[in-house]
C-alpha cells in the first residue's frame, strides 16, 4: 500500500518472492473486522474515499468549516459528505461516527 513504511515495503517483497502470502497489519485487522461482524460490510467501508476522508477530519472534532478550509471545498460540499457519511453508515450525530472511528482504530485517542 502507498502509506507502508520502506521496511514493511522490503519485508513483503520478501516473503511474495519467497513464495509466501503477506497480509499487511491493516489488511488483517480489515479481514478480521468482516470475520467478527459475520461477513457483512463495515459501515466505513462503504464510504467513498473522500467520503473516508471527511469522517476520519470529524473525528478528532473537526468543524465543517475547518474542514471546508483545510481540503478547499465549500461548507456546503462538506456537509454533504457529512450527511451521506451518516446516512450510509446508519448513524445520526458525529459522536456515533467518532465512537465507530474509535473501535475499528481509524483515528487515535
Amino acid at each position: 500500500m502507498k502509506k507502508s513504511a520502506p521496511k514493511e515495503l522490503i519485508r513483503a517483497i520478501r516473503r511474495v518472492s519467497a513464495g509466501e502470502k503477506y497480509v499487511s497489519s491493516s489488511l488483517a485487522q480489515r479481514m478480521a473486522d468482516y470475520l467478527e461482524s459475520g461477513g457483512e460490510m463495515i459501515p466505513h467501508e462503504k464510504l467513498s474515499s473522500r467520503e473516508f476522508q471527511v469522517m476520519n477530519m470529524l473525528g478528532p472534532g473537526k468543524s465543517v468549516t475547518e474542514i471546508a478550509d483545510e481540503l478547499i471545498l465549500s461548507v456546503n460540499t462538506v456537509s454533504t459528505y457529512r450527511s451521506r457519511i451518516l446516512e450510509k453508515m446508519k448513524m445520526k450525530k458525529n459522536v456515533e461516527l467518532i465512537s465507530h472511528a474509535i473501535k475499528h482504530r481509524l483515528i487515535e485517542t
